[in-house]
């Protein structure tokens, strides 16, 4: 009997619906030799209901066409359960498939339904809710609120929405508390990082795991513009940890005090400012597909 597949689309992902999607899915699944059942989203939200449907039927491996946001919303109802996330990529950023190596070509990632293996991923809880790859508060959050709210996608719009923003964004002061350690920083944004990036290679947490059962945060001050080239250059080499204006650490249990309220993101997705972050490691939550 053929293993039966699930899929969820999101059509507006990235540069939006494509009609030989579709086709392309139903010709890999006949060539991998699998049953595959295929839903596309029709609101925010509907992929993780979506999602649950395939965990109840008893879907083994449960693939989501999409960025970041999507997968998230999939993986709140994969999470603690026998099925396994599969990514074909289609979002702007396209993180956590990034970092598991997924192709990022529809033709490429579909080769997963034949050649796979599974493992499972630690994930976040982040104010009671779930994140799978970077999520943060301060300006990144910002950002992900304007992003959000805009009718453009893509890299160039993200990138417009940075240096609108960046010279009027203000730094905060966060106290923190990890692992029973305590600390103070000046940070205008911090990122909170499962896996080692935003997406499109920015690697804002270089040595990070998904299956090592640590918290990667990463407190980022104010980078002055006649410094912004060489600061870039550090993200996108993996070696932000060597910036002046970059501190690293690691734990298990991390929780934050702002001095003011400040935005944040679950994975890209805004949900609302907060003075209170509280953040734990889920380790070996989630069944992930994987290239081989």
């Amino acid at each position: 009997m053929a293993e039966k597949v699930f899929f969820i689309v999101n059509k507006y992902s990235g540069k939006g619906f494509q009609s030989a999607v579709e086709g392309e899915i139903i010709d890999a699944c006949i060539a991998a030799g699998v049953e595959g059942t295929l839903e596309y989203t029709q609101y925010r939200g509907h992929a993780a209901n979506l999602a649950k449907e395939a965990v109840d039927a008893g879907f083994a491996r449960i693939f989501v066409r999409g960025g970041d946001g999507t997968v998230n919303e999939a993986a709140r109802a994969i999470v603690h359960t026998q099925s396994a996330l599969g990514i074909l990529p289609a979002g702007s950023g396209n993180g956590l498939a990034r970092h598991l190596r997924v192709p990022l070509n529809l033709h490429g990632a579909l080769r997963q339904l034949a050649h796979f293996r599974t493992m499972t991923m630690d994930t976040l809880r982040i104010n009671g809710g779930l994140s799978v790859n970077v999520s943060g508060f301060g300006f990144d959050a910002h950002v992900a609120h304007q992003f959000g709210r805009g009718g453009k996608r893509g890299l160039a719009e993200y990138a417009r929405l940075v240096l609108g923003g960046f010279v009027s964004y203000k730094e905060f002061d966060v106290q923190w508390v990890c692992d029973g350690k305590t600390g103070s920083h000046k940070a205008f944004m911090v990122a909170l990082a499962n896996a080692s990036q935003f997406g499109h290679s920015a690697l804002v947490a270089p040595d990070a795991s998904i299956s090592d059962g640590i918290l990667d945060i990463c407190f980022i001050r104010r980078v002055p513009l006649t410094e912004a080239v060489p600061f870039l250059a550090k993200m996108f080499t993996g070696r932000i940890g060597y910036s002046r204006f970059v501190t690293l650490i690691k734990g298990k249990q991390f929780k934050a005090e702002l001095s003011e309220p400040q935005p944040l993101h679950l994975d890209g997705e805004p949900i609302p400012a907060t003075r209170f972050v509280d953040v734990s490691i889920d380790p070996a939550s989630l069944h992930v597909v994987v290239p081989v």
